[in-house]
């Protein structure tokens, strides 16, 4: 029996694209920060949302676009959304 192909979109490879570039940055910013206590802590408060984010691009280059793509990425906008307005990044 034949492997389902997997449904690919252009816009949701852009979206991801950029979520990687905006993780590559607040990543540098958090590496930046000169205090060890606060990086850490900026560190493990972003972790999740590196973790989503890999999550999401894992998921869509193994499945493609799925129903579920939409919503992991709408988790992912809102975390790092709340995590902009709580650290100040």
């Amino acid at each position: 029996m034949a492997a389902k192909r997997r449904k690919l979109s252009k816009d949701f490879e852009k979206k991801i694209n950029s979520a990687l570039k905006e993780l590559e940055l607040i990543l540098a910013k958090i590496n930046d920060i000169d205090d060890d206590d606060i990086r850490g802590e900026y560190a493990i408060a972003f972790a999740p949302i590196k973790s989503m984010i890999s999550i999401i691009s894992s998921d869509y280059k193994k499945y493609g676009f799925t129903e579920n793509s939409d919503s992991l990425y709408l988790d992912y906008s809102l975390s790092i959304d709340k995590f902009k307005l709580e650290y100040e990044i």
